[in-house]
């Protein structure tokens, strides 16, 4: 998608998006064959709802059929929310990831899996989990020293509530 149609895009579905209280974090668009696909990923600090992304879908629709930012060719618009092991790249990423598991590539090479304690607006408070029975050590990392991130998919992590019950 050239950078003047996705400005175009995020220039019209950015207030729409915003209105529902939601973050417009991506806008894709890909050819499979003769088919175009539209896909914007929307998110917020509670997550989203399938019911919101469905309302949304049919108001984007309305909206780019208003506009002409699509061109006259058909296309399949999906409207979705970021899957569970997104990267992380902004910093309301970061704080959405707090409690959670995660992988950081460092900028100076090497990875770190550790969960996110807290997040302001220099880096992050982490609990590096011990090995092999050594208990978790804290550590502090700083947003430039991280290359890529990404959360890490725990199926059997409990929850805080069902630890202190």
């Amino acid at each position: 998608m050239s950078t003047n149609q996705s400005d175009r895009l995020r220039g019209l579905l950015e207030p729409l998006v915003a209105a529902k209280g939601l973050d417009l974090e991506e806008i894709e668009q890909s050819k499979a064959g003769k088919r175009r696909m539209l896909r914007i990923v929307v998110d917020s600090d509670e997550g989203v709802e399938l019911d919101v992304c469905a309302e949304l879908s049919r108001e984007v629709s309305d909206l780019l059929d208003e506009s002409d930012v699509m061109g006259e060719d058909e296309y399949v618009l999906e409207v979705s929310s970021p899957g569970a092991d997104r990267p992380l790249g902004e910093h309301r990423h970061y704080v959405r990831a707090t409690g959670r598991l995660v992988k950081f590539q460092l900028a100076e090479g090497g990875e770190l899996i550790a969960r996110i304690l807290d997040v302001d607006d220099e880096g992050m408070d982490l609990e590096v989990p011990g090995v092999k029975g050594r208990k978790a050590t804290a550590r502090r990392i700083a947003f430039t020293d991280i290359a890529k991130a990404r959360v890490e998919i725990e199926f059997n992590r409990k929850d805080k509530k069902e630890e202190e019950a």
